[in-house]
């Protein structure tokens, strides 16, 4: 898996096929991490009744081709409006591969705006972060275009004043450059390998995000025991711990029970493995 990632880090001889496929395999990355706080994962369902891992891989590989087109998109310029007509064409057809279970509208939206940033960035040469050109070039747009009214996460928003999906994209992704891109590679450092080193970034983003999938599932509640637990893990050293693998787990386990599930920060999870192996130095 991991030979497979390293092929798409030369980002200067990427077709758009090439970004839709390290989409798609920083999403298997995603479902290929254990323990994630009440999250699918190859080992088991977490808080969830109506996926497994199987269920998320077929998802993300129906995604491939939009993912593409997204970064194709990008490379022509595209505005919002094309874009998001992609991205409605990609959640149906998540839909129909998953008989309707909802399992990657987030990382359609925020890989999606990675993959055209990508496109755009290597079309043009411009020497700017992905996050940076997302916020640069469709940030007002996203802010002020329509809102998906009915989605768990976009209820939570309006209802808890979480600032959402929407207003992490408009703002450059702060949560993929100054939260889970550092604890990653913190969690590198501490020779655990690239799984313990992905956990790890999870659980940073657990601490520190306003999480509408859990404010949705348990409310304010709900997110404040989500926050401190994973604050806690990392306070005790997180993956450097001696006994990481049981702390986590025993946090999955706490979530699991409560029915938490911190969906937003696995799909920011995929969003910062995408960044990492484009942005090698950022």
């Amino acid at each position: 898996m991991i030979a497979t990632l390293l092929a798409y880090t030369s980002e200067p001889s990427f077709k758009s096929e090439d970004i839709g496929g390290l989409a798609v395999l920083c999403l298997r990355l995603e479902v290929e991490t254990h323990p994630k706080p009440g999250l699918v994962s190859h080992i088991d369902n977490g808080a969830h009744r109506d996926m497994d891992a199987a269920l998320l891989i077929r998802s993300a590989e129906t995604l491939a081709p939009f993912f593409a087109d997204l970064a194709a998109a990008g490379a022509a310029s595209a505005a919002m409006d094309r874009l998001r007509a992609i991205g409605i064409a990609a959640e149906r057809a998540m839909l129909a591969a998953t008989g309707g279970v909802n399992t990657h509208r987030g990382a359609i939206f925020g890989l999606g705006l990675l993959a055209a940033a990508a496109g755009f960035r290597h079309a043009y040469g411009i020497p700017r972060s992905l996050g940076a050109i997302i916020a640069e070039r469709w940030g007002q747009a996203i802010l002020t275009g329509p809102a998906a009214l009915y989605s768990h996460g976009a209820g939570a928003a309006r209802r808890y004043g979480a600032g959402g999906a929407r207003a992490e994209a408009a703002q450059g992704l702060p949560s993929v450059y100054e939260i889970a891109l550092p604890a990653l590679r913190a969690g590198r450092a501490f020779a655990r390998g690239e799984e313990a080193a992905r956990v790890h970034a999870c659980m940073a983003l657990i601490a520190s995000v306003e999480d509408t999938n859990l404010l949705h599932r348990a409310g304010s509640d709900g997110l404040a025991f989500a926050q401190v637990q994973a604050s806690n893990f990392l306070t005790e050293g997180g993956v450097a711990h001696t006994d990481w693998q049981a702390r986590a787990t025993a946090i999955h386990k706490a979530f699991t029970v409560r029915n938490l599930s911190p969906g937003g920060c696995a799909d920011l999870l995929a969003m910062t493995l995408f960044v990492d192996h484009l942005e090698a130095s950022c």
